[in-house]
């Protein structure tokens, strides 16, 4: 029986911890709006890199942490992260080998569908529209991809996580 090693779970935590906190900074008014989904961006990098792993459980955890964390309705960011945990996990070899730039693309229509999600439990709820600036985060999560994919992948292999 091959029983497997699975290390580094301490930094993995350590990123979703990281970008929960990024989620909850306050910033001004003109600079909120571009902000990204953090939480996103570190799920989707992890379900990519470890997706026997970090899966659709995790996701929904992660979603739900994300709901009481902001405020926002109970289930809203959990139904986001687990439709997104399914379709890097089932897209995950294709995607790794892509070039950044064409990660960066995959990751903004994963953002976008995100970010859909979250515009229709506003209208179930009937909170008012945010305009157009509601679809910037899938944009700056777009700019900021190729950085955050290298920076985790460097933890991942300095500290040895599998």
């Amino acid at each position: 029986m091959k029983t497997e090693n699975r290390e580094g779970g301490w930094l993995i935590l350590l990123t979703f911890v990281a970008a929960m906190m990024l989620t909850i900074v306050p910033l001004p008014d003109l600079v909120r709006t571009l902000r990204p989904e953090w939480s996103a961006l570190v799920f989707i990098y992890w379900c990519m890199a470890l997706p026997h792993r970090i899966g659709i459980g995790i996701g929904w955890m992660t979603g739900l942490f994300l709901d009481v964390l902001t405020g926002s309705l109970l289930g809203q960011h959990a139904l986001g992260m687990t439709i997104i945990a399914y379709l890097v996990i089932n897209l995950h070899q294709r995607i790794r080998l892509f070039p950044l730039w064409q990660q960066a693309f995959i990751v903004w229509m994963l953002l976008n569908l995100y970010q859909l999600l979250l515009l229709w439990f506003d209208g179930i709820t009937g909170q008012p529209s945010k305009g157009l600036g509601f679809w910037l985060p899938p944009l700056v999560g777009m700019i900021l991809w190729p950085g955050i994919f290298l920076i985790l992948r460097d933890l991942r292999r300095r500290y040895k996580v599998t």
